[in-house]
């Protein structure tokens, strides 16, 4: 009740906030004119006077007297405009807090994301022929989700995968069993260098699944994951599928998934860890069915799988295949031409104006097949193409926008980079497309240009780099990858208003953020792009809204962690890829390499936190690696051991406690959680937790100064899960929602430092969980 009622007087204040925000931006500029206004009679009146009383000579005073007063109200009237003005952007900038401190309560960890809005790639979607409104996505690296048309949002399917089964929240493939719509296939997989994916089956449109007996190598999140399909069902025999792997050949079950066997008459020869990419039957005659062998062309079959021919003169990296009446084929093609059909025997290039781009959206129009959609591949300004003739002709598809997302930049609308692409078997003119960020639809198609709109409510499949959650200003900050990061202004249950490369630097990734421990609206980020091998960092002084570059940062150095001095904001010490860590203690003006420490572990894909800085004594700073503890009390320009007897674990998180000198918390996942307070000379073990994976330190309860200790991982005698102790680690309860163990690789986890009890974990691919 206490949190609900916070809540509600945070949004009074924000409309008190923001209404006195637009009333004072009237009010100054009214009063500023007014005083301009009566300087400029005075000025008219002492010209008078002196012109009347004086000889000729007087008139050069006159003409003086009366320029200095108009210049003196100007500069009064200038003044008051720019003091309201200070003041509008404090009001400004307090309702943009206030406002991001809204939230839901009772809400358990792993049941509801912090609203950011998609950024991930979408890699197909899915629509079934019997039931409206039933669509399906598959993600490369955050799982699959079923619409939801009453409110309009993406429901999660695969989120009951634990920690230890991260890999099958990579979606390798997807199928829908077209005589039952309750019934659904996924192959799940990230990685084939990872743990083997599987099948799962469900018959109850993903509510609840079931193993098959198929594990292979899959690799969702690897090239090629933009085509398809791989997993197919036979349209005449409900009970007969098929699977293109990546590295094991083609696969078949007759009962429905319960047995597989291996097509040993398949003689493709993909290219490797690329595989069988798409798999198709002829609707109207049975037995007909394509495969493509990714890098070596498409083979046909005509007694369904049995035996196989290659197709002469198919296309070698052909990316999705659609058959229509009269057995023929359709492609679409990684290289030129970009279009092609195949109908009784013969090959035709039908790719639109001659284009020499790489084409893979292919979809046509149940109700005509004659009418056929294609989209370019990974290029600027992506183009979709119609044909009302089979591929004869073709028209460019023109396409206004509605983004509901306001962070999404102009280039991630203009160059979506279209996945896949399906007419609706049960709304006439409606389409849907999937591209690297989300998914489109457009309810009529046939208008030229056709109005999109992008539905992203619960699609949340950003990497997450770090969060930070500082004791004012806004509740959460977030550094992912890709698209640099946020300020949460909206609060954690709508999307925020932009990244923070609209108001400072432009970065791909954000790493690390840390802040000022006694004005913590002063804060420090480092990042930078990848694909340019650029990096740098910013500073803030308004908590994260704007950002200012540093002045300089070393070419080609990739920084992975800062920590800021508690007494002193402009010295940083940061971690580096591969090399030595720096200093600065100019805000970014210079840097200096640091002595004492060993080198930092490769980026950007590495979520350690092996750097602190004391909360109390602004010279000292901790680092750990391999076993040993590194402590500097120059201010960070060198380090030495100071303890060797701690374990070495290579994922491990170092904390450093508020308001006390030297007391710190050190987490080494399956070799255990470990506490000092005396700068790390000496450690004891937290025996009560058998493994911590992720950990972190949050507001105390009320009338405690004992922070708050929070744990991923398993505690003796409980099993595993999320766990928090207000007892320093003496007794642990069990937080959050077993069923959902926020299990696609948990990279980040913070503790509010403004509410008590509430805690963000960040993912691999599942966005930002919040939890009270």
């Amino acid at each position: 009740m206490l949190n609900a009622a916070i809540n509600h007087w945070s949004t009074i204040e924000a409309i008190a906030n923001v209404t006195f925000a637009g009333l004072a931006s009237v009010q100054p500029v009214l009063t500023s004119l007014l005083v301009f206004a009566i300087g400029i009679c005075l000025a008219h009146i002492a010209f008078k006077l002196i012109t009347k009383f004086s000889a000729q000579p007087g008139l050069s005073l006159a003409r003086t007297v009366r320029f200095a007063v108009i210049a003196l109200f100007a500069t009064v009237a200038l003044q008051h405009i720019w003091l309201a003005s200070n003041i509008l952007n404090g009001a400004s900038g307090q309702a943009e807090v206030v406002t991001s401190r809204n939230y839901r309560t009772n809400v358990s960890l792993g049941e509801t994301n912090v609203a950011i809005g998609g950024g991930g790639y979408v890699t197909g979607i899915f629509l079934h022929p019997l039931q409206k409104d039933l669509v399906y996505i598959k993600t490369d690296v955050g799982g699959f989700y079923r619409w939801n048309s009453v409110n309009k949002s993406w429901v999660p399917l695969t989120d009951h995968f634990p920690l230890e089964k991260s890999n099958y929240y990579g979606g390798e493939a997807l199928a829908l069993d077209p005589k039952d719509p309750n019934i659904i296939y996924i192959a799940a997989g990230k990685y084939v260098w990872d743990e083997p994916g599987t099948i799962f089956k469900s018959n109850d449109r993903g509510t609840t699944w079931k193993k098959l007996d198929l594990d292979l190598p899959m690799g969702g999140n690897q090239d090629r994951r933009e085509v398809g399909e791989r997993l197919v069902i036979n349209p005449f025999n409900s009970k007969m599928i098929l699977f293109g792997s990546r590295r094991d050949g083609l696969w078949k079950s007759s009962d429905a998934g319960a047995n597989w066997t291996k097509v040993t008459s398949f003689p493709g020869k993909p290219e490797k860890d690329i595989g069988i990419t798409a798999i198709v039957f002829d609707k109207d005659k049975p037995g007909l069915v394509y495969a493509n062998a990714y890098g070596d062309g498409i083979y046909k079959s005509t007694n369904t799988g049995i035996t196989w021919s290659k197709i002469d003169g198919s296309p070698k990296k052909a990316m999705r295949l659609v058959t229509s009446r009269n057995n023929t084929l359709y492609t679409t093609i990684n290289g030129s031409p970009g279009v092609r059909k195949y109908t009784d025997g013969d090959w035709k290039n039908i790719t639109p104006q001659g284009s020499k781009e790489d084409f893979n959206g292919l979809s046509i129009n149940p109700a005509n097949p004659k009418d056929i959609l294609v989209a370019t591949k990974e290029r600027k300004n992506t183009k979709i193409y119609r044909s009302f003739d089979s591929g004869t002709t073709w028209k460019e598809q023109k396409r206004s926008l509605n983004n509901t997302v306001p962070w999404w930049s102009s280039y991630m609308l203009s160059n979506p980079s279209v996945s896949a692409i399906e007419f609706d078997p049960h709304v006439s003119g409606r389409v849907w497309f999937t591209d690297w960020y989300g998914i489109w639809r457009t309810d009529n198609i046939n208008k030229q240009p056709s109005a999109w709109t992008n539905y992203q409510k619960g699609h949340e499949e950003l990497v997450t780099f770090t969060l930070t959650a500082p004791p004012s200003g806004a509740l959460l900050l977030s550094g992912v990858a890709d698209v640099d990061g946020f300020y949460h202004n909206k609060g954690l249950d709508n999307y925020p208003s932009k990244t923070f490369s609209a108001s400072g630097p432009s970065f791909q990734d954000t790493y690390s953020i840390a802040y000022y421990e006694k004005a913590p609206l002063q804060m420090v980020r480092v990042g930078g792009n990848r694909w340019n091998n650029t990096y740098s960092g910013a500073t803030s002084t308004d908590g994260g809204l704007t950002w200012k570059e540093f002045a300089s940062f070393p070419k080609d150095t990739m920084p992975m962690r800062i920590a800021m001095s508690a007494t002193n904001p402009k010295l940083f010490v940061v971690t580096v890829s591969g090399d030595k860590a720096l200093r600065t203690d100019d805000g970014g003006a210079s840097w200096k390499e640091v002595t004492g420490l060993p080198k930092g572990s490769k980026g950007p894909w590495n979520w350690s936190l092996p750097l602190a800085a004391d909360k109390v004594d602004g010279n000292t700073f901790y680092y750990y690696k391999n076993g040993k503890f590194y402590q500097s009390t120059d201010g960070g320009l060198s380090f030495k051991v100071v303890n060797s007897s701690v374990p070495d674990e290579s994922w491990h998180s170092l904390r450093t406690v508020s308001g006390v000198k030297g007391e710190i918390w050190l987490s080494l996942d399956k070799k255990q959680l470990y506490h000092s307070t005396d700068g790390g000379k000496t450690f004891s073990k937290m025996n009560a937790v058998k493994r911590s994976y992720l950990f972190s330190l949050g507001k105390p309860q009320q009338g405690s100064t004992i922070p708050a200790l929070y744990v991923y991982g398993e505690i003796n005698n409980m099993g595993k899960g999320i766990f928090r102790s207000l007892d320093r680690g003496k007794t642990w309860q069990r937080i959050g929602n077993p069923k959902n163990p926020i299990g696609n690789s948990p990279n980040v986890m913070e503790a509010s430092l403004q509410q008590f009890g509430l805690v963000f974990i960040g993912t691999n691919g599942r966005g930002i969980y919040y939890g009270n």
